[in-house]
């Protein structure tokens, strides 16, 4: 061991993350400290993270704060676990968001512009918010390697996008069809199944009267005469939107409804529209819901489309891709779909049609993005086939690891549900292009060269000059854009530098190694969205899947535990946080709880990770001023407690290791908290504090002191390794300060392993729960901690450890009792649970607290009996204290009885 020299101090004066986070902040890009320098090839060496590239539509949030500081912590831990970390950025900003944003900002219309002339505006918008994104995720450490970001709409990833589309075609996994698709009026494009969700509206319920114009056979001979249907009587239906009566094409009852099976094959005229409708039936009519009969328009829902292609109904568009009324509702015509569902039952009613109206909350499908309430028309869009291969996509969800493991049953039951191919066409102008033309004589499909990649069909020719299938040489192009999810879930490939090679007539990737992802982070919120099409598209391209590991986190709530919205006026900025609060601060809030957990916003958890960050710094000035200026080697002997120590580091290395490979950030914050605040700082340090206090003042250590230097220094080194992927900050200052000269970054130093230390861990923390006793002892009494104790006898195991608990509380003699004092354990109180004694006993309850009050109670076979009473085990609580009536003062201590002589 080194003796040393006296030094100046490597850590003076307070801590300031004002002045400490953004210089660190600044150096790690500047330093390119965490970049990926690509030059592995072997993947098991490499870490790979699929990161979510935000949609460029606002500024930062506190679920992005959330859900990338998760990340972080992933990032950190493996890089210093050895492996090469990829750990890129990317904005998604092709789409409706960024087309929104940009007309917003600029206070324009897309369809004013050509579609390269409103993309280079929405580029130019969309520059600046990735700017202020970028400068906010700095500010928040994360250890990204900002030389690797990506932009959905940038032209290597528009190449990647299409090129996926010419494979899936050449696979014939895509397909174009002028069909029934869910459409957004408000957005005015098709969307897919992915992008609705429900939300409630009110409503009306409405009973209304068809004429049957023509039976399809004469009801049966037992038929009730009052109920019987002939023509000229009604037919009821029930229905919420009465707007789509114009669209009515025909009507259905139940196979096996006896009292309507006469009405098969007959016809019925639409109220106030006059026109006749035939009458089938199908066994998807719900024989529960009103009379049995149900009218079927183009289009109100999945059955109606459904019931229009197995019958080969007629198709009747009375609503437009604007949600307005059309010609072909006549007097309608021009209002909105809510305007006119008003005035038809107005005027149903006033034509004694309107048997019934209900004001009624139910949900109904909206967009998710703008929250309007969707529709179904017959247009032409091009689709990803899905719907044959769910069993192949179900089983790739079973070949990953989720991060919580029940995430996986959202995956699956989304999957389960699908009733739709996926939708990838958007009629908008902030998208990727489909590279394709039509052929103007025969519709024959054109796709674009590889080479020729990206394209854009509205500006740039096609690959021929000639259709190869009618000779024909006049060409459309294709005008509609990729869905965004159909770029955003490549970035597995984008990342790895997927491509077509000519020489090899294959894909190749720049990056193999990155592929597949070892981590896919994101939030519960998009698993159907971005997992499951991630998914596809890659199984599809590649065979394999995307990655081995899913973390999922959850949202960030109110402290009511609500949903942040605008509407609600309850949004946390995280700018307004970061100014009140140090960003690691702000990171220890963010391992507050499991992964996948939806969660409240908490100041007070942002408060104990400031005071956790100034006791880090505090200790470690203190472990500086103890040990000397080079690091001390490690003697022959170490003391029992310096032992202890060190093996108890070890089994919490081992333990956090694996909590942190477990993505369980909450537990293994929570243990290393404890285990540094209360073992290392409030006993261990106070020992090594007095046995190396004169030491350290004369400029060295010799015998048990040169143990408790060496353990001192080799432990305060772990733990701010330990703590740097949660708290990068504070650790990167004191490591440099301490350990590096000021070169060297924690976070690229090896993370801790066990160091194989042998000790009997269950007496060390019996010997420290002693002389925390001890030193509360003194505390009471009014004594300095460096009073001596002439006697103390202790009960338990601290075997091996008499002379660290002597040294340290100043015990003139301490003896090991072998037999148990004569200490009994007392009832001082009981504490009722209320809300079970409350409603079982109602008005007793007062007599029940005096009992106790008295003291006039007693406990058998684990119940209370008081007040004429006997409550069960779960209605209370029994609080105890231990006395003592020997020689002496007894001390409680965890796992030990304390005797002060």
């Amino acid at each position: 061991m080194s003796t040393g020299e006296q030094r100046p101090p490597a850590l003076e004066g307070e801590y300031d993350p004002a002045a400490v986070e953004p210089k660190w902040q600044e150096r790690w890009v500047e330093n390119g400290t965490y970049t990926y320098d690509g030059e592995a090839t072997d993947p098991d060496t490499v870490y790979a993270i699929d990161t979510p590239p935000p949609t460029v539509s606002g500024s930062l949030h506190m679920g992005h704060l959330y859900g990338h500081t998760l990340q972080d912590f992933a990032a950190r831990f493996h890089r210093m676990a050895g492996e090469e970390t990829f750990f890129p950025f990317g904005y998604d900003d092709n789409g409706i968001a960024s087309e929104r944003l940009t007309e917003r900002e600029l206070g324009i219309r897309h369809g004013n512009f050509s579609r390269r002339e409103f993309q280079e505006k929405t580029r130019e918008v969309c520059r600046e918010y990735e700017a202020d994104f970028t400068e906010e995720m700095q500010h928040l450490a994360m250890s990204i390697d900002w030389d690797r970001t990506y932009k959905t709409i940038e032209p290597r990833v528009q190449r990647i996008s299409q090129l996926s589309f010419l494979d899936l075609y050449e696979k014939g996994r895509e397909y174009r069809k002028k069909a029934p698709a869910i459409w957004c009026p408000d957005c005015e494009t098709a969307i897919s199944q992915v992008e609705m969700e429900g939300a409630e509206r009110d409503s009306h319920e409405n009973d209304v009267a068809f004429e049957l114009v023509q039976p399809g056979s004469e009801p049966p001979a037992d038929a009730d005469p009052e109920t019987a249907t002939e023509p000229g009587d009604d037919l009821v239906i029930t229905t919420t939107r009465p707007e789509l009566l114009p669209a009515c094409v025909a009507m259905f009852v139940h196979p096996d409804d006896e009292a309507n099976a006469h009405l098969v094959g007959g016809t019925a005229r639409v109220p106030l529209f006059g026109h006749e409708v035939p009458i089938y039936e199908d066994e998807r009519v719900d024989r529960e819901k009103g009379t049995g009969v149900v009218m079927c328009c183009t289009f109100g829902d999945q059955t109606d489309i459904e019931w229009y292609q197995a019958h080969d109904l007629d198709l009747r568009v009375a609503i437009d891709e604007s949600a307005t009324m059309t010609d072909l509702a006549g007097d309608y015509e021009g209002l909105s779909t809510r305007e006119a569902r008003e005035a038809i039952a107005d005027d149903l009613e006033a034509a004694g049609a309107l048997l019934d109206r209900r004001a009624i909350t139910h949900t109904v499908q909206v967009h998710e993005r703008c929250e309007e309430d969707i529709e179904f028309r017959v247009t032409e869009q091009w689709y990803v086939e899905i719907l044959d291969r769910k069993e192949a996509y179900l089983e790739a969800g079973r070949e990953m690891d989720w991060f919580p493991e029940k995430m996986v049953t959202r995956y699956e039951h989304w999957i389960e549900g699908l009733e739709w191919d996926w939708c990838i066409s958007r009629q908008r102008d902030s998208g990727i292009p489909f590279p394709v033309w039509y052929c103007e004589d025969c519709n024959e499909e054109i796709l674009a060269d590889r080479d020729q990649l990206p394209v854009e069909p509205i500006e740039d020719e096609p690959p021929v000059d000639s259709c190869p299938a009618c000779g024909g040489n006049a060409f459309r192009p294709e005008e509609d854009v990729f869905d965004t999810w159909a770029t955003s879930s490549l970035t597995p490939l984008i990342n790895a530098g997927w491509d077509w090679d000519d020489e090899r007539e294959t894909f190749t990737m720049e990056h193999p190694e990155l592929y597949p992802a070892d981590l896919r982070p994101q939030g519960h919120d998009i698993i159907s969205f971005w997992l499951f099409h991630t998914v596809v598209k890659c199984l599809e391209h590649t065979g394999e899947v995307p990655f081995d590991g899913v973390l999922i986190n959850g949202w960030v709530l109110d402290e009511n535990r609500e949903k942040m919205s605008k509407s609600k006026g309850n949004v946390i900025l995280p700018a307004e946080v970061m100014e009140e609060y140090p960003v690691d601060a702000i990171r220890y809030w963010a391992a507050s709880s499991s992964v996948g957990d939806d969660f409240p916003f908490k100041d007070n958890e942002m408060r104990q990770g400031e005071k956790l960050v100034q006791k880090i710094w505090n200790a470690s000035k203190l472990v500086d001023q103890l040990t000397p200026a080079e690091r001390p080697d490690e003697p022959d002997e170490l003391a029992a407690i310096d032992r202890w120590l060190l093996a108890s580091l070890d089994d919490h290395v081992e333990s956090l290791t694996g909590k942190l490979e477990g993505h369980e950030y909450a537990k293994a914050r929570d243990e290393l908290r404890s285990f540094f605040w209360h073992t290392f700082c409030d006993d261990y340090l106070e020992i090594a504090k007095q046995r190396l206090r004169g030491e350290a003042a004369s400029g060295g250590a010799d015998g048990d002191d040169a143990s408790a230097a060496y353990t001192l220094a080799t432990a305060h080194e772990a733990f701010l390794k330990l703590f740097a992927p949660l708290l990068p900050h504070v650790t990167e200052e004191v490591y440099r300060a301490a350990y590096a000269a000021g070169e060297e970054s924690v976070h690229l130093t090896d993370w801790p392993e066990p160091a194989g230390y042998d000790a009997d861990l269950a007496a060390g923390e019996t010997a420290l729960a002693v002389v925390s006793a001890l030193r509360r002892y003194k505390t009471e009494h009014d004594l300095p901690l460096n009073a001596d104790l002439d006697h103390v006898a202790v009960y338990g195991e601290i075997e091996g450890f008499e002379d660290a608990i002597a040294e340290a509380m100043h015990v003139d003699h301490l003896e090991r009792l072998a037999e148990q004092p004569a200490v009994a354990t007392e009832v001082v109180d009981v504490d009722l649970d209320y809300s079970l004694v409350g409603p079982e006993y109602g008005e007793r309850v007062g007599d029940i607290e005096a009992g106790i009050a008295s003291g006039d109670y007693a406990v058998e076979d684990g119940r209370l009996q008081v007040a004429d009473v006997e409550l069960e085990p779960a209605m209370f609580e029994l609080r105890e204290e231990r006395t003592y009536s020997g020689e002496g003062t007894m001390v409680d201590a965890e796992g030990a009885i304390v005797i002060v002589g």
